[in-house]
């Protein structure tokens, strides 16, 4: 792989110029300059203003054209009108990176924005990359590099802070302080303006010294480059996010300060979720959660389990825990049985677990291991209140006894502060999360349980639908040409429904009746009982304006209603446009639950799924979850369990448990719908009937608008599907069919057997390594890829049983360069010379161009000739590799 990311130079500079420096005390130019020099900086410094010989004892330069050495970056800290000429020299000089520090962009305004386009068009136009504006600038303590104004350094270690918020900044750098915490890196991007979230958690995720990052985020630009990035890096590496702009006021300031639009943030909750990455509230938090990471605390669920030696401390906890839904574990009769022996006749005989204010050490040791050894106990919190008969010190030491004895999570809450700081210091050095309240505590173990729920979210990859259930897309799109070519946005409920037919979506039949005799004939021909409702494009809800009829049971009850709601409708809404009723059966199911499923469009993310109770009262209750597409099974379970509505699913009031797989089907058909048909803007499914025996939409309503043009037909979304249009069936010389297709996450046990059944060589000359199967570790990151960044194509053929049997696999990973690929490929040997690797590296070249990269490069074994010969017949050259004479780099650009 190609060692070294395109942003290396701008946050690992080896010389650096300060444009604005200066000497005038307590400028930005001078606090900025200052901390370089007092940090150490072991590169090249340079000093840059025309009015000075020297800046504080260095020499200075009138321009950066003056300074005849190579420069990797420049901190500009000078008045916002002079950036764009700054910028200018940059890049007549040679000098690729920028941090411009100034304010007065695009957050001052109208002038601020234009003014920031001329600056982004000059440094495009050098290919000059830009950090900020309207930053704090960067600490690499590791390099010796302060490269801001804020007057607090930073430890060296292995957090990585990512802000878009310069005070936010020195605000956690002053709380690290204090606490004794390092960093790898300090990055304030300020406006992002061009390098983003994005580009920067690409870079930490190779950067050997960041083990976890922070991100502090106010609004996102490129929604899908920051959720691919995102989610890339949280595989490897933890993430702790903040946000501001929760609330009204919030998502103002937000605007304010970053000249950006925040979106709705029940939307980016859900996209962080379903990155794997955990959300926190307030800065505390933040570092609460990171060193928790760090100190490999793993719950694997929610169920807690409190053991305290004070009743009102143990009620706050519990109070806590369920003001964040966090169960209290019901424990089993064996750890009774163990705590009735080992506890005093007056312990509370439940959860939280009070063993009396008397409690010893030994008392406290016996009761943690038995409900850390429950099987329905996830994670135990230990709490300890100074009394008289209290050792707090000693109480430590039982705790981290136990701790070694299991693999539940413990963490802690030692209260109070002169009896017990030695203790909690103890029990910290341990790797055991300590605090001083009940409530910090419940936060943290909600946090990193919550974390690692999101792990399993951003392990989920959907696969296409199963081949009997494809939906007639085409008949879709032609429906919505259509419409559109009409100057129509609003689909009437007769189209809509069709729409819904054609992603196999269960629908109650619907025809427009203009006439009261035309509602007779489709009574009649559908079948009493009927529902009747207006079909009018300027009426949203229809039952507001008198405009539905339900259970009407006769032909006189129809001629009745038609002739009742048009007079009630115009009566309600003088100006509507009432293109006549629609007629459809009356769906009279008594143990139906009205549900509600709809699709809109989040100003960042794109296009999202909402779910939750339906009917009238939906708008009242307002009970709904939101999830990112596109869903899998795994991923419509969490969002319907995500509301309160689920509670009504099971069985209820004599009434019995719907048909869940089937809901969920629903759900999966939707979001196809989404990946499928850009010109999608909203949709509405309200009422969704479930009972039993399945579900039905009964009403729907879907607007369209033309998609933009892009050569990504996901452009819209901000995960990227199954790429189901990359599916395709090769046919050998005896006639039998390989499927080339991309790699799936139910390929693992497929996958893991091809690795077995390769002979020594072939699996030496494919991993330069000697190896048996792959790893869990490997195989998750094989199979659950990210098909935006990389891709994995397999080649499978049915066996006897007609299951699918891997053949071959090629694959390639974005380089950290950003403009290229690195290969892989593999076949199994009784395979080779069949032109199954051909056809797996032509299909794979042509995805990769498709993506825009400029060229695809692999890295082979001098021995393997087999590679080589086939390598050079698809039009590779090969090059010596600038690390290891046995290997050689092969290399094909992708002319586009």
């Amino acid at each position: 792989m190609l060692e070294h990311h395109y942003l290396t130079t701008l946050f690992e500079p080896k010389s650096v110029a300060v444009i604005g420096a200066s000497d005038r005390e307590n400028s930005v130019g001078n606090v900025l300059f200052r901390n370089i020099l007092d940090s150490g900086y072991r590169g090249r410094l340079y000093p840059i203003n025309p009015a000075h010989e020297t800046i504080q004892g260095v020499q200075a330069y009138k321009s950066i054209e003056e300074i005849s050495a190579r420069v990797e970056m420049a901190v500009i800290v000078t008045r916002p009108q002079t950036v764009p000429g700054v910028i200018e020299q940059c890049g007549r000089s040679g000098v690729r990176n920028a941090i411009v520090i100034t304010s007065g962009f695009a957050e001052a305004g109208h002038s601020g924005a234009a003014l920031e386009r001329k600056m982004m068009e000059i440094a495009r136009s050098y290919g000059v990359r830009l950090l900020g504006p309207n930053c704090l600038g960067i600490i690499r303590p590791s390099l010796g590099l302060n490269a801001t104004f804020a007057r607090i350094h930073a430890n060296t270690g292995h957090l990585a802070l990512v802000s878009q918020s310069g005070a936010i900044c020195s605000a956690v750098l002053d709380w690290a302080t204090s606490n004794r915490i390092g960093f790898s890196s300090v990055i304030s991007l300020g406006g992002t303006a061009d390098v983003d979230f994005g580009e920067i958690l690409d870079y930490l995720i190779y950067d050997n010294r960041t083990h976890y990052i922070l991100l502090y985020v106010e609004g996102i630009r490129d929604a899908r480059r920051f959720m691919s990035a995102l989610r890339s890096a949280a595989r490897i590496k933890p993430i702790v996010l903040l946000k501001a702009g929760r609330h009204a006021g919030g998502l103002a300031a937000v605007e304010t300060h970053s000249g950006m639009a925040a979106g709705s943030d029940i939307v980016f909750e859900a996209a962080v979720r379903r990155a794997g990455v955990v959300r926190v509230k307030n800065i505390g938090q933040l570092f609460y959660a990171a060193k928790a990471l760090a100190s490999k605390f793993r719950p694997q669920g929610k169920r807690l389990a409190i053991i305290t030696n004070g009743g009102g401390p143990g009620a706050m906890a519990a109070d806590r825990a369920g003001d964040l839904e966090i169960p209290l574990a019901q424990l089993s009769v064996s750890t009774m049985q163990k705590l009735n022996a080992a506890m005093p006749p007056t312990w509370s005989q439940s959860n939280p677990v009070d063993i009396e204010g008397d409690a010893t050490p030994k008392r406290y040791h016996d009761a943690t291991l038995a409900v850390a050894e429950d099987d329905a106990v996830d994670g135990v919190l230990v709490m300890l209140s100074p009394q008289a008969m209290t050792q707090p010190m000693e109480v430590a030491k039982a705790v981290i006894e136990v701790d070694l004895q299991t693999a539940k999570p413990i963490l802690t809450c030692w209260m109070g502060e002169e009896q017990v700081h030695e203790a909690r210091s103890l029990l910290e050095e341990a790797g055991i999360p300590s605090f001083r309240m009940p409530e910090t505590a419940i936060e943290l173990y909600y946090h990193i349980s919550t974390y690692y729920w999101n792990q399993k979210l951003l392990l989920q990859t959907p696969a296409p639908s199963s081949k009997h259930a494809r939906p007639e897309t085409e008949g879709a799109k032609m429906l919505i040409e259509a419409v559109l070519q009409e100057r129509r946005k609003l689909l009437s409920e007769m189209e809509s429904k069709a729409i819904l037919r054609a992603f196999r979506i269960p629908v109650a039949q619907t025809m427009v009746a203009h006439t009261p005799t035309e509602a007779l004939l489709l009574a009649e021909q559908i079948g009493f009982p009927i529902a009747m409702k207006i079909d009018s494009p300027d009426i949203l809800h229809k039952s507001e304006v008198g405009g539905v009829r339900l259970n009407i049971t006769n032909a006189p009850a129809a001629r009745n209603a038609y002739h009742d709601m048009i007079e009630t409708v115009k009566k309600r809404h003088p100006t509507a446009r009432i293109n006549g009723l629609s007629i459809e059966p009356f769906l009279a199911r008594p143990n139906g639950r009205e549900l509600m499923i709809g699709v809109s469009r989040d100003p960042i993310f794109g296009p999202i799924i909402t779910f939750g109770a339906g009917g009238t009262e939906v708008e009242v209750f307002s009970d709904r979850a939101v999830a990112l597409p596109p869903l899998n099974r795994f991923l419509a379970r969490d969002l319907i369990q995500s509301t309160r509505a689920s509670k009504l699913l099971g069985e209820f009031r004599n009434m019995p448990p719907v048909n869940h797989e089937a809901l969920e089907e629903i759900l999966l058909h939707v979001s196809q719908m989404i990946c499928e048909l850009p010109w999608l803007q909203e949709l509405d499914l309200n009422p969704l009937i479930v009972d039993e025996s399945g579900g039905i939409a009964a009403d729907a309503r879907i607007v369209i608008d033309y998609a933009a043009p892009s050569g990504d037909r996901y452009a819209h979304m901000a995960i990227h599907p199954y790429p189901v249009h990359l599916i395709q069936e090769w046919e050998l010389p005896d006639g039998r069919t390989v499927t080339i297709r991309p790699i799936r996450p139910e390929d693992a046990e497929r996958e893991q057997q091809f690795v077995i059944g390769m002979s020594e060589e072939s699996k030496y000359y494919r991993f330069m390594d000697t190896i048996r199967e792959l790893t869990q570790t490997m195989l998750v990151r094989f199979t659950q890829i990210d098909y935006d960044r990389e891709m994995a194509l397999v080649a499978t053929l049915p066996d006897a049983e007609g299951k699918e049997v891997q053949i071959g696999v090629s694959r390639y990973v974005t380089n950290p360069d950003g403009e290229s690929v690195e290969f892989a490929l593999a076949v199994a040997d009784d395979w080779q010379r069949h032109g199954v690797g051909r056809k797996l590296m032509s299909a794979l070249i042509d995805c990769a161009r498709a993506k825009g990269y400029r060229s695809i490069v692999g890295d082979v074994l001098s021995m393997n000739t087999k590679m080589f010969s086939l390598m050079t017949r698809l039009g590779f050259t090969t090059h010596p590799h600038p690390d290891d004479p046995a290997v050689k780099r092969v290399i094909k650009p992708l002319n586009n």
